[in-house]
């Protein structure tokens, strides 16, 4: 199993904003061998921020690599960057490979 994470930070005020752009957004995941589950996670609220975690899991990494390389992964993300001032940088990527 492979656990691929982005982690958003999201100017105060514009959670909803970025909540209903993942809500109304085509990820096309559905069509991608060894796609397992995809959730939008929130986290804490500072004076600066709140956080945001994409998480996705995934057969294996291998199955995750080529989702990044696929024609599904390019249409998920053609509109990707069209929200300015909503997010505070860019996304942190984490990925994790299960051990145990």
């Amino acid at each position: 199993m492979y656990v691929a994470m982005n982690r958003f930070k999201i100017v105060l005020g514009k959670e909803d904003e970025f909540i209903n752009i993942w809500k109304q957004r085509k990820t096309y995941l559905d069509e991608v061998p060894g796609f397992k589950s995809f959730n939008l996670m929130q986290s804490a609220t500072n004076e600066e921020h709140t956080l945001f975690a994409s998480h996705s899991v995934w057969e294996s990494h291998q199955s995750f690599e080529d989702w990044t390389k696929s024609e599904a992964f390019r249409k998920a993300h053609a509109g990707a960057g069209g929200s300015k001032g909503v997010y505070i940088g860019h996304p942190e990527f984490e990925g994790f490979t299960a051990v145990v």
